[in-house]
């Protein structure tokens, strides 16, 4: 079982680097394009609110959780527009203070929760650290956008081992959100963290396995950068085929980025 303390104190500095890129932006800049298409800065701040706000619901308050997920609509987008809604039709000042709150309430309420008793959850349950990974991720990839549309490289720590590891839990992710049937077979992973460290997930006598460097591997898995850009191989047939469809969320897996867009 992940350590819930170890990714509470991770998914904090991870929500402490994203807060850094806007904290003191001009309202202007809020409005600046992202990546991702018809996305601004706002939007991106909107969604992670968002999110944070139905992940502290969800560790909170179980039965208020069961309603507001049983009255989605199964359009995916609509949904996510319809929970930026709100947030986005505040002035940047007043966004920003609420992505502070819901930020801090889910991370509070997450690091209250029992480390063994699962949170309620859009398709299934999930252990609270297990939550608070996918929240990483979110701030990963969305964090991503904000950099790009800022002309920011982001500092990448060992952190981000619990992105690759969720992002493995979650591997099947790309060929569900196709339609397709994900391999009966295991994948090995050997990724390299930012400190030098080594990674290994996975059989080693897998038939298929990925390597590079664990940063590019998150980027790959947010969709934050084509595969062509990034320091990964694939060993294979299966394992090249799922570098084109690897995502570590649900739903649509959206454009992606184009080859040679950040080279």
């Amino acid at each position: 079982m992940t350590d819930l303390k170890l990714v509470i104190a991770a998914l904090t500095a991870d929500g402490d680097d994203v807060d850094r890129m806007v904290a003191g932006l001009p309202a202007a800049k809020w409005a600046l394009e992202t990546p991702s298409p018809g996305w601004t800065i706002a939007h991106q701040i909107a969604h992670l609110s968002a999110t944070f706000r139905m992940a502290g619901l969800a560790a909170s308050n179980a039965e208020a959780f069961g309603k507001l997920a049983a009255s989605l609509s199964p359009d995916f987008d609509a949904n996510v527009r319809y929970a930026m809604a709100g947030f986005l039709a505040e002035p940047p000042e007043v966004l920003l203070g609420q992505w502070r709150a819901q930020r801090d309430g889910a991370i509070k309420a997450l690091a209250a929760a029992p480390p063994d008793q699962m949170v309620p959850w859009l398709v299934n349950p999930l252990p609270p650290a297990v939550l608070g990974m996918a929240g990483m991720m979110e701030l990963f990839g969305h964090g991503q956008d904000i950099a790009d549309a800022l002309g920011i490289k982001p500092e990448r720590t060992d952190r981000i081992q619990l992105i690759v590891a969720f992002a493995i839990r979650t591997w099947t992710f790309g060929y569900l959100a196709r339609g397709l049937t994900p391999p009966d077979e295991e994948f090995r992973f050997e990724l390299t963290g930012p400190s030098g460290a080594l990674w290994a997930f996975g059989p080693e006598d897998a038939q298929n396995r990925i390597t590079g460097a664990a940063a590019d591997f998150c980027l790959l898995v947010t969709r934050r950068r084509h595969r062509d850009d990034l320091d990964l191989a694939a060993e294979g047939g299966e394992a090249d085929r799922w570098m084109d469809l690897a995502q570590a969320y649900r739903g649509p897996a959206g454009d992606g980025r184009t080859p040679g867009q950040f080279s």
